[in-house]
Parts: C-alpha cells; sequence; structure tokens
C-alpha cells in the first residue's frame, strides 16, 4: 500500500467517524425515523449499544443494517478489528435503536452459516453510499466476487429478545427542541419589541 492509499483510507475512516458521531446526535435528538428517510441514498442506519470489553462502560455505535424475515442483520466491515465486534463477542447482550423501537437484544456471529453471502448482499444493499464508498456493488456482483471483496468482513444476526422503554433510549436528547423554541420565540418578541429608531 502506497502512502497515498494510507492517507486515503485515514481519511476515509476519519470521515466515517465524524458521520457516526453525526447519526448518533441525530438518534439521540429524536430523528431516527428522518435518518432512516431515504434508505437508497444514506442506507438504513441504526445505533447498537453494547458494552466495552474493558471499561465496562455503555458504548453506542451506528451501524448500517438489513432487516430480514423480521431478523437484524449488521456487519463488521473492518473485521474482527472493529471495537464494536470485539466488544460483543465479549458480551453479545446488547440494545438496539430501531425506526420501530428500542429493543434488547442478543448478537451471534453468523458469518459461516450457509445462507452467508445472500444475507451479506442483503445487508450492504441496506448499506447504499457505505458500501460503494468501499467499492463493493452488491447489486451486480457476483457471490463469487462478493465473498473475496468481503473475505474480511464478519456477519452479525441480532435477536431482539424484549422492547425496552424509559430514560436513555432514543430521542434522550429529544427535550432540546422545546427548549430550543421557547428561546426563538422570546428573541422573536423582543425583536418585535425593540423601538425603532426614527429617520430623521
Amino acid at each position: 500500500m502506497t502512502s497515498t492509499d494510507r492517507q486515503l483510507e485515514a481519511n476515509l475512516r476519519q470521515a466515517f467517524r465524524a458521520f457516526n458521531r453525526f447519526m448518533l446526535l441525530m438518534w439521540r435528538l429524536g430523528m431516527g425515523g428522518w435518518v432512516n428517510f431515504c434508505p437508497g441514498g444514506v442506507g438504513r442506519i441504526m445505533v447498537l449499544t453494547h458494552k466495552g470489553r474493558k471499561t465496562g462502560r455503555q458504548r453506542r455505535t451506528p451501524l448500517n443494517y438489513a432487516v430480514i424475515e423480521g431478523e437484524v442483520y449488521c456487519t463488521a466491515g473492518c473485521g474482527s478489528a472493529a471495537d464494536w465486534y470485539r466488544n460483543i463477542m465479549a458480551d453479545p447482550a446488547v440494545e438496539l435503536w430501531l425506526p420501530d423501537g428500542w429493543w434488547q437484544g442478543m448478537a451471534e456471529d453468523v458469518t459461516d452459516s450457509a445462507h452467508a453471502i445472500d444475507t451479506l448482499r442483503q445487508v450492504l444493499i441496506a448499506s447504499a453510499f457505505a458500501g460503494r464508498a468501499a467499492g463493493i456493488n452488491p447489486r451486480t456482483m457476483t457471490d463469487e466476487e462478493l465473498a473475496a471483496a468481503t473475505a474480511g468482513y464478519r456477519l452479525i444476526h441480532i435477536r431482539r429478545v424484549a422492547a425496552r422503554t424509559g430514560p436513555g433510549g432514543p430521542g434522550d436528547l429529544s427535550w432540546v427542541w422545546p427548549v430550543l423554541a421557547q428561546v426563538l420565540v422570546i428573541l422573536l418578541v423582543l425583536l418585535l419589541a425593540r423601538p425603532r429608531k426614527k429617520r430623521s
């Protein structure tokens, strides 16, 4: 790999990190439905909550996903090196933020399952631009080409166990909107009440 390739890869990773932070903020602001308004462009995006294998702290990671026959699947494009993947392998009890709700789940690596390539194809189609950014076109590649291009990927099945409610879930920052609306109303009132200078 040349220095140019390494720099390009580093820039791509940095862009994805910034994008992930933005997506997480959108979910926390209660905009999860809007995040998924254009699956063909941005892709389908959920938030996976998992426990740090070293710190034990709660971590949240936005991920592309697909729902196939009612089951949730995602992929680790960086393979087993991805921190979130290593975390769920250490503790498969996770939570999901999906457009249809907040769920407790159990994660399982199904990379070696019989229909893994078909499932991975659906996940990558649902990933939209992320797959294309990695140079993968799951709609046109043969099974052999897709398997070769994703040889290092890990395929994850997340079984939804129970619905979750309470504080700390998606939309935990949605209180920002009414506060912002009140501030804007106050500013507008002050602006309108300000005496205007008479023209001489």
